[in-house]
């Protein structure tokens, strides 16, 4: 008996040692398959390189420039709220199209009528 127990002892730590040598194994050993997303297939509503446009997106031009206004007036509240979100932010010009020296305009103009109460600063939730 004192011999098996030397035995197994012996045994255990063999197999240990080998273990952590070993580098961890592939699920399904070899190299993928079916293209970068696998056997999964093509993501849904993406735009793939095979797959058409879904819809045709205009280039977006600057209403101030369009319709030639130089100045923005603070006091045009209409005019203004275009221009902020519902949640009372500024909406940034890459989403409303203005150039940058209207939308600089544009933002002093929505600070000024904020300050004297024509347009809120936040929205009444």
């Amino acid at each position: 008996m004192a011999d098996e127990s030397v035995k197994t002892e012996g045994t255990s730590e063999a197999p240990a040692a080998s273990t952590p040598s070993a580098p961890p194994q592939r699920r399904e050993g070899g190299p993928r398959e079916g293209g970068p997303r696998g056997d999964r297939g093509p993501r849904p509503g993406g735009s793939g390189r095979d797959g058409g446009r879904k819809f045709f997106r205009r280039k977006k031009v600057c209403k101030f420039c369009v319709e030639k206004i130089d100045a923005v007036d603070y006091k045009d509240v209409r005019l203004l709220g275009q221009f902020v979100a519902e949640s009372g932010k500024i909406v940034p010009r890459r989403l409303t199209g203005v150039c940058t020296p209207h939308q600089r305009r544009l933002s002093d103009a929505i600070k000024q009528a904020r300050n004297i109460a024509l347009l809120p600063f936040a929205s009444a939730r």
